[in-house]
């Protein structure tokens, strides 16, 4: 309930910061992952020039093929789509007749540019390997069927003219293209790393300085990064793993289950499903994991992998390289495999531009808000499959879906979706139903699996009259639970405010409504969610209307749909002017307890930041933070000593020094909710202490655990 009242507030209490996005920049010559807090699947990046182009998993939803465009690798923009719609007429591209891609679609595309223009390869599904081909990264785009059995692909245009398809998941095989796109080319297919090697899928390929590397991702027993490199294409090759275990302190979600031997329909009675059992101490998938990585073009290297963000889906994360013994090893120096969350943008010396460079003014890739006053939808929409594009319109700054039938949301045609913000968002749009007819249901509502919904039901003529109720019922479904809550309600000229409550971080959401806009009132319960393998996509907000009555009706109008993000605006989760004590969030899990009082003891040596040499805890334990630019900080007692690590920063020497000029500097890591890090820009490695073996503070965390309960994420609290 604590999270309930917390967001309850949060979307009462709009302020101007909750009118920012989230960003990565963190303006002050420093970015903080994920890139985006929302779902960019199978990230794969390309440099021309100076610019970044990044090419994502779109799924079913259309346009399909996303691709962005940077500057700086950290603020990006959306710049195309490589198609409107599936130019394939079956029924299932288009949700009619029951039939569906969900969960097919594009998926995993490889962006490449050669011979004076851009190609983008993916697969779909039944259909084999597509590729479409602009000399604009606009658009228009020529779409290639190139069939053949080749999917999760790198693509390589080689030295001497030759295009070669990686592909495979285990057993790696390589297959030479045809120059025109029209397919691959017959018996050029060979196995150029065999099962048992380590070697997963998600390939991506780059010839480095006259060496063939290979990027992948194995998933088994839980997901890692690997890099397989050769003097040929054709081998042989050597394998290693570049980065693993790197979360950045999430731990695995929980994923919607299908009971063994039963064949799942999307529109099914969700009490045939469930929630799998959330271990918050598991890996699984959810450290970094498939993607590409690029030359910046001063020179350094750097990897954009997904990482798996829990109901949000998969993000995309930027991560620095260092070239170990002709290897693009994941982190920095002393700390190789592991990642920062906040490190300098790519560019700079520790958060200093180079004279002559200016840093990109810091945005968000999407415009979220929306009130349809344009004559075409913004680009951060998309259609649940291919739309009937004479059932919907923008009139009149409304956007007006007219109903087809449908027995449930999964199946409802031309529901137009985007993608939920996190950590937390509060999403609300203005609906009139004064032209629905019986039967109609329009609302706002979440498609994924499990699905749910708040919507307006239009009864049939006189069927509330009998019972003393109006022509419309407030509606919510739950999926999961197989839970609808009715209630009448009146509405004097067709309008209600429909509101989606998400904590996202927290994998819960629960909707609200209002008759005047301004005074919301909850209803159903905080809903749980999950990230999901069956759609193979997060949580997505949905604006839809369909019929259940078995006919085409009448219409919805949607205006003002507006997103809210709390947590966007991080500009006060540093301390600075506070005067905090730190603690180790394992403290949370790991508490002596006085045996007098049974309370939790103050002198906490699990948690407490304090002088193990005199061990006093009292005005010693509280800190200063001291801004020392470009976001490093210095640690300073309130009794005027500083935080120094001694020596390697093994346990014990983490201590103090009166001089100032000796305090040790550190690269402040934001974890939200005054969750941190400090990461010392000696050795790369963080500050913490062992909830476990009663050893002083170090210097040699490689970073958290799924759980944060490994010791070397800190929790700050201001004192009063």
């Amino acid at each position: 309930m604590k999270h309930a009242l917390t967001l309850c507030i949060a979307a009462l209490a709009f302020t101007t910061a909750l009118a920012q996005s989230w960003t990565a920049d963190n303006g002050n010559g420093t970015f903080t992952n994920p890139l985006f807090y929302d779902e960019f699947s199978d990230p794969d990046i390309l440099r021309v020039g100076d610019d970044y182009y990044l090419a994502g998993t779109t799924m079913h939803a259309v346009p399909g093929l996303v691709i962005l465009h940077s500057k700086d690798l950290v603020n990006w923009e959306n710049v195309s789509y490589c198609f409107p719609r599936f130019d394939f007429t079956e029924d299932r591209f288009a949700l009619r007749n029951h039939q569906e891609i969900y969960g097919q679609g594009v998926w995993a595309p490889c962006i490449r540019y050669a011979n004076g223009q851009f190609y983008v390869y993916t697969n779909i599904n039944g259909k084999g390997l597509q590729c479409y081909t602009s000399k604009d990264i606009r658009g228009p785009w020529e779409h290639h069927n190139m069939k053949g059995n080749i999917y999760d692909l790198g693509v390589l245009f080689d030295d001497d003219g030759k295009i070669y398809a990686i592909h495979g998941y285990g057993t790696v095989k390589c297959t030479e293209l045809k120059p025109d796109m029209s397919g691959p080319i017959e018996e050029t297919e060979r196995v150029i790393i065999p099962e048992g090697n380590g070697v997963g899928e998600g390939h991506h390929m780059y010839k480095i300085n006259g060496i063939y590397y290979l990027i992948s991702t194995d998933y088994r027993p839980n997901g890692r990064t690997l890099c397989s490199r050769a003097k040929s294409i054709w081998g042989p090759y050597e394998t290693r793993v570049i980065t693993a275990d790197e979360t950045y302190g999430y731990h695995a979600a929980s994923l919607t289950q299908v009971p063994r031997g039963t064949k799942y329909r999307i529109g099914e009675d969700g009490t045939k499903f469930g929630l799998g059992p959330l271990n918050k101490d598991a890996t699984a998938c959810t450290n970094a994991h498939q993607g590409g990585i690029v030359q910046y073009k001063d020179g350094s290297w750097w990897a954009l992998l997904m990482m798996d963000f829990h109901s949000i889906g998969r993000t995309v994360c930027l991560m620095p390289i260092t070239w170990k013994d002709g290897w693009p090893m994941i982190g920095l120096e002393g700390n190789l495999g592991r990642a920062p969350r906040t490190w300098f943008k790519p560019g700079t010396a520790e958060g200093l531009y180079a004279a002559g460079d200016a840093p990109v003014e810091p945005h968000a890739p999407y415009l979220r808000s929306d009130n349809f006053d344009q004559n075409q939808l913004g680009r951060i929409w998309q259609w649940n499959h291919n739309p009937d594009d004479k059932m919907w319109s923008l009139k009149k700054g409304k956007l007006q879906l007219r109903t087809q039938p449908a027995e449930q949301l999964m199946w409802a045609r031309n529901t137009l979706t985007q993608r939920v913000i996190g950590p937390r968002a509060i999403t609300t749009v203005e609906l009139n139903v004064k032209n629905l007819k019986a039967g109609d249901i329009a609302g706002l509502g979440n498609i994924n699996v499990p699905c749910s919904w708040i919507g307006v039901v239009k009864m049939r003529n006189g069927e509330n009259e009998k019972k003393g109720k109006g022509a419309y019922t407030l509606r919510c479904f739950e999926q999961l639970t197989n839970d609808t809550i009715d209630q009448d309600i009146t509405l004097t000229d067709g309008r209600i405010w429909l509101r989606s409550i998400g904590d996202y971080d927290h994998d819960q959401a629960q909707y609200a409504y209002s008759t005047d806009g301004k005074n919301f009132q909850t209803i159903g319960r905080m809903m749980p969610l999950s990230y999901q393998l069956i759609s193979f996509q997060g949580s997505r907000h949905a604006l839809f209307a369909f019929n259940k009555e078995g006919k085409n009706g009448g219409y919805a109008e949607f205006d003002n749909f507006t997103v809210e993000e709390p947590d966007a605006d991080r500009s006060g989760n540093i301390p600075y002017g506070k005067t905090p004590t730190a603690t180790s969030a394992a403290d949370r899990w790991f508490r002596i307890i006085n045996k007098a009082t049974g309370r939790p003891a103050n002198c906490d040596p699990h948690g407490i930041l304090y002088d193990t040499n005199t061990g006093d805890k009292g005005e010693r334990t509280q800190f200063q933070i001291i801004d020392k630019g470009n976001g490093r900080v210095a640690l300073k007692c309130r009794d005027g000593r500083y935080l120094k690590v001694y020596g390697d920063g093994l346990p014990g020497d983490v201590r103090f020094t009166r001089d100032e000029k000796e305090a040790e500097v550190f690269l402040w890591q934001d974890l939200l909710n005054h969750d941190f890090m400090l990461l010392s820009l000696k050795n790369h490695r963080y500050l913490g202490k062992s909830p476990t073996t009663g050893s002083p503070y170090s210097m040699d965390f490689t970073g958290p655990d799924p759980a944060r309960r490994n010791g070397s994420v800190l929790h700050w609290e201001a004192v009063e």
